[in-house]
């Protein structure tokens, strides 16, 4: 099985064109198999590029531990970038159907190179019930919950996946795999969350370190970006354009007139291989 590997600030992805058929067997056990950081090729998830009826593409996502995501944004914009410089799409503007729905990208070119990418990643949901999310109110804004002895403040924002939001005096001091690990699982999250740790710079600058559901920490995730955007305005902290400062790099995030969310960055390809199927 060929493969590119990709990364979106750091947040990498094993990439593989399945446009005929996807490789036979367990979809799920390959995922944890291939992105192995010590016995496989290691990523964040495995995507697959598959035909589609009513976008330029589909992507379809196994994160690490196997589990399947609806949505990545830092997967998203990889793929477009790949399906560009591959030459199978020529325009800068493609539609990419995800497990969220149908996403808008625009590529920005320079020299027949994609320089940022960016993505529409469309409205946020706010409902509990859809996030989702128990609440004992109809709003997922500061809500207070307990883990490891320590009361915590979450805001609850879906962008495709559930994310759990939550601002501290300084990211660097908060153990995200610890904390992280013991939000995402919580039963206010009944289909667990990506948890969304945020030090506020200013009202257009943030720095966020993320434990990602089914991945664990990673330097970059582009829902979560979202999600922290859209939770700094309902908080009155942030504008409703950021730069939201990553591990691996810098989003530009921009949550126009409180609807659509617009997500803004690059993508790189790191190399190319091949993997042994065992049949």
């Amino acid at each position: 099985m060929r493969f590119t590997k990709m990364h979106g600030l750091g947040n990498d992805f094993i990439v593989v064109e399945a446009w005929q058929d996807l490789p036979d067997g367990d979809l799920s056990a390959l995922a944890r198999q291939i992105c192995q950081r010590r016995w496989g090729v290691g990523g964040d998830g495995l995507v697959f590029l598959l035909p589609s009826e009513v976008a330029d593409l589909r992507m379809h996502i196994y994160n690490a531990d196997g589990s399947v995501a609806e949505m990545c944004g830092n997967a998203l914009r990889c793929v477009s970038q790949y399906v560009y410089e591959h030459g199978y799409c020529q325009r800068p503007d493609l539609k990419v159907e995800t497990l969220d729905g149908i996403k808008q990208v625009h590529l920005e070119i320079s020299d027949q190179q994609v320089k940022l990418v960016k993505v529409d990643m469309g409205l946020p949901i706010l409902e509990p019930t859809r996030i989702p999310m128990l609440t004992l109110t109809d709003s997922p804004v500061e809500v207070p919950i307990e883990v490891l002895g320590e009361r915590y403040v979450v805001t609850g924002v879906a962008v495709g996946v559930p994310h759990a939001v939550v601002f501290v005096p300084d990211v660097n001091k908060v153990d995200v795999a610890r904390v992280g690990a013991s939000l995402e699982q919580h039963p206010i999250f009944p289909r667990g969350a990506n948890v969304d740790f945020v030090q506020v710079i200013n009202s257009r600058r943030v720095m966020v370190r993320v434990w990602e559901r089914g991945v664990g920490v990673t330097l970059a995730c582009g829902t979560g970006a979202c999600a922290v955007v859209v939770a700094g305005v309902l908080n009155g902290l942030t504008d409703e354009q950021v730069d939201v400062e990553l591990p691996g790099g810098t989003l530009q995030i921009y949550w126009q007139d409180r609807k659509r969310l617009y997500m803004t960055g690059p993508a790189k390809e790191v190399f190319t291989g091949k993997w042994p199927l065992v049949r």
